[in-house]
């Protein structure tokens, strides 16, 4: 039997994940990974407990399995995008905390950017539209902000990517500080057409071409993992032959290989991801244009994105912030507990509101409060709050696609909600569809670590296996009033929260 083992580091957790190469998954191991808030809008994480966390997953995977070393194939790498980390490359030691995605402290400096009129450069360059979500302006301030970091880094002492080039470098002893198409698109440096560092936004950014990763095709030989990594001990030896960012691994592991399939992955944030080609497609609603993946040989794969910032970690805030609910599985029951939200709407821009809006001055409100208000309100409107925020994404990706998509693949944790997904239907007025097996995400890291050792020319069109959950729209007269209601007083709560800004 051979198998390929999947690192998944997310934004809570370190998972290592072992599947055959029919995708049947034999075992996964997971360790937690606690962010920190030093200020309001910074989020941070310790680089070093990343890299412990996500070694002894994968020594515990093929301990638990059984599985034999030598039936291990090959290593795929997914990862939490954006987030960055600066590094001393002669030791391998961080300088800094890595800089999380959600963090906001480059939110000045974005509007300055915005200001100076580089939006259209930018746009048409990346893809991307200016903010402090994507890793350019983050590189940036960790330059400014460590004395002697930028000197440093202009001598090529120093290197900073995302936390996919992190583990690579880690995992193969220093010898390969490498990216790939997917997660350089993420930077706000990358020429997406190109798939290239371009060095005029390098130079306007701020940012030393010499700090950043050589950018490679997503499914290909990066190196093999050196002997005597501490911790890692088990994994020596094994290639590493796919790396991409969690949602485009998991628009691979959900089978959407071909232009016009779409998915949705419900984690921390909300991440709506439409496969188009071999072409990059611009947006004319503030999505994004990115890379999907590049096999080696093969031309670049593209896909238009929506992400919403926070969905998932809505529920995580009624449980750690408010104590309304104990543990995660219970919302599902208490917002069941009323027919509707009672006419209150959650907006979750903890961290500024995403695609298609882009503001990062946006914070979160609960909107229609009564005294007749109750727990099972504020649950359910939460949920709403989640289907709604990609209900937003979906009518502006149609748009730019020309079409609706016909039906909606979703993973991540939050679809074991059944509620939410009806909910979720409903509101979109289209089939969603639940895999069997949640974790698309490391699938699809495995998937294109198969490519990547088999020299294929593709990835084949399979979703994530059988045990589907079909999840139709109701079409009868009263939910589709119901649903006009509830979008139409989201759109009212978005623009109180937007307070009139464009």
């Amino acid at each position: 039997m051979r198998a390929i083992l999947a690192l998944d580091q997310g934004t809570t957790s370190s998972r290592s994940l072992l599947f055959a190469e029919d995708g049947t998954l034999l075992g996964l191991e997971r360790e937690a990974v606690e962010p920190v808030f030093p200020e309001p809008g910074f989020v941070e994480q310790d680089p070093e407990a990343i890299v412990a966390g996500q070694f002894r997953s994968a020594t515990r995977v093929l301990q638990a399995t059984g599985i034999d070393r030598k039936d291990v194939a090959a290593v795929g790498i997914t990862n939490q995008r954006e987030t960055v980390v600066l590094f001393e490359r002669a030791t391998g030691r961080p300088l800094a905390p890595a800089i999380v995605w959600q963090d906001r402290r480059t939110a000045d400096r974005c509007a300055e950017l915005r200001a100076g009129g580089l939006e259209a450069l930018v746009r048409e360059r990346t893809g991307l539209v200016i903010d402090p979500y994507f890793s350019a302006t983050k590189i940036a301030w960790l330059l400014d902000a460590i004395p002697g970091a930028r000197a440093r880094a202009e001598r090529g002492e120093l290197g900073c990517g995302t936390i996919d080039a992190w583990l690579l470098f880690r995992l193969t002893g220093g010898a390969v500080f490498a990216t790939d198409v997917s997660n350089a698109s993420r930077t706000m440096l990358m020429d997406l057409r190109a798939g290239a560092w371009d060095d005029e936004l390098c130079a306007i950014l701020g940012v030393p071409r010499t700090v950043l990763p050589e950018i490679r095709p997503s499914a290909g030989h990066f190196g093999e993992v050196a002997s005597g990594i501490a911790g890692a001990e088990a994994l020596a030896g094994l290639p590493v032959t796919g790396i991409a960012g969690d949602q485009q691994a998991a628009l691979a592991g959900q089978g959407c290989v071909r232009a016009g399939l779409a998915k949705c992955t419900y984690g921390t944030g909300c991440f709506l991801l439409e496969h188009v080609g071999d072409a990059p497609r611009a947006s004319g609603h503030r999505l994004l244009s990115t890379s999907a993946w590049q096999v080696a040989g093969g031309p670049a794969q593209y896909a238009l994105e929506g992400s919403v910032f926070v969905g998932g970690a809505v529920v995580q805030w009624l449980r750690d912030g408010l104590g309304v609910i104990d543990s995660a599985r219970e919302v599902e029951a208490l917002a069941a507990s009323v027919p509707d939200a009672g006419g209150t709407y959650l907006v979750p821009a903890f961290a500024g509101l995403g695609a298609p809006h882009w503001d990062a001055e946006a914070r979160g409100a609960w909107l229609g409060l009564t005294r007749g208000t109750t727990a099972g309100h504020l649950a359910r409107a939460a949920l709403e709050g989640i289907a709604l925020s990609v209900a937003d994404l979906a009518d502006a990706m149609g748009e730019d696609a020309g079409h609706r998509v016909d039906e909606l693949r979703v993973d991540g944790g939050a679809t074991a909600n059944d509620l939410l997904m009806g909910i979720q239907a409903d509101v979109l007025g289209v089939p969603v569809v639940r895999p069997g097996m949640l974790e698309s995400t490391a699938l699809g890291a495995a998937r294109l670590a198969a490519a990547g050792l088999d020299h294929a020319a593709a990835l084949p069109e399979l979703g994530p296996g059988g045990g589907e959950a079909r999840f139709e729209p109701r079409d009868d007269p009263a939910t589709r009033a119901a649903v006009r209601r509830l979008r139409e007083g989201w759109r009212d709560a978005i623009d109180r929260v937007r307070g009139g800004r464009d």
